[in-house]
């Protein structure tokens, strides 16, 4: 027990500081209750996704900027999908849409041996030109299953918070203690070390960003089922998702870190916004202020990753 505490202890510290912001809510607003959680929770759901696709390939040593733009596809995808057969093939077929666009980002990334942040900057217009190509406006449809699947609780749980974690680390938990989960964080943390210890990079890294893809399409799901229909327009995604990840305590760099501590980040910037909207501020400034909190937040990462680099 011990052990689990140390090795989650900043998780835990996020956690106590998302049990003070939802206190100092409630002491903003005495009516926030059940349902501002409720609402907290489908906010929540798609930048989650994000948060988890973004994780996964920080972990490696890498970063996606498409992440919003695959979100985007699947979630048209799945939207016009939805209107030719059951939800069900619709799912597992956008699933498969997301592993695949994050193999081919992957795959340019390990064969170019261009700087993830390059190819992935490139991807992200050309996925917003898939969207838009697969749907030129909002539109499709999304089943009363999926969509039930995110609106109120499931015993003391909001569903979307529920449906969330389960999404989530069915999938991480399994991989962190597999021998690709192993090689996930060896090739991040040096990935000549792991190269020569018998990791094969290439594919460990293509196998990364092929799980982000899957999260995004997690996410574009997700984002159908929250709306009703697909949105072909990518939505603030990006910024939102590695300020998650380095506020749930992920090294800018790779090798460090884990899905605990950014899904809560990801309560922790999203109930702040929730604070300054309940207090009167202005959207704008609000916008400002929430856009501040991230590039301090990544700043601090990137300072923590070139200290590490030093020493």
């Amino acid at each position: 027990m011990t052990r689990v505490l140390r090795s989650n202890l900043w998780a835990i510290g996020l956690a106590v500081l998302l049990l003070v912001l939802l206190g100092l809510t409630k002491l903003i607003q005495p009516s926030f209750g059940f349902n501002g959680l409720e609402s907290l929770a489908r906010a929540s759901l798609p930048f989650a996704f994000a948060t988890a696709a973004m994780a996964v390939v920080v972990i490696v040593g890498g970063i996606d900027l498409s992440v919003g733009s695959m979100m985007a596809v699947c979630s048209v995808t799945a939207a016009v999908l939805m209107t030719m057969m059951g939800w069900v093939p619709a799912v597992a077929i956008t699933l498969l849409v997301g592993l695949a666009m994050g193999a081919i980002n992957g795959s340019l990334i390990v064969v170019t041996r261009v700087p993830d942040i390059v190819v992935t900057l490139a991807m992200l217009f050309v996925w917003e030109g898939v969207a838009l190509l697969i749907l030129g406006s909002p539109g499709g449809t999304a089943d009363r299953a999926l969509t039930g699947m995110v609106r109120g609780w499931t015993g003391p749980v909001p569903s979307a918070l529920l449906l969330m974690l389960i999404c989530v680390f069915a999938v991480w938990w399994p991989l962190s203690r597999s021998k690709l989960g192993l090689s996930i964080y060896a090739t991040g943390s040096d990935e000549e070390a792991a190269f020569r210890s018998g990791v094969a990079v290439g594919r460990t890294r293509v196998a990364a960003y092929a799980i982000c893809g899957l999260y995004c399409a997690m996410g574009g799901l997700s984002l159908v089922m929250l709306t009703g229909i697909g949105e072909p327009v990518p939505g603030p995604y990006l910024m939102a998702s590695v300020a998650a990840v380095v506020l749930g305590g992920v090294v800018l760099g790779g090798g460090r870190g884990g899905m605990l501590g950014p899904i809560i980040g990801v309560f922790v910037l999203r109930i702040i916004r929730t604070m300054l909207t309940l207090m009167g501020v202005d959207p704008n400034v609000t916008t400002i202020v929430e856009g501040s909190i991230m590039v301090a937040v990544v700043m601090l990462g990137g300072f923590i990753m070139l200290r590490g680099r030093k020493t």
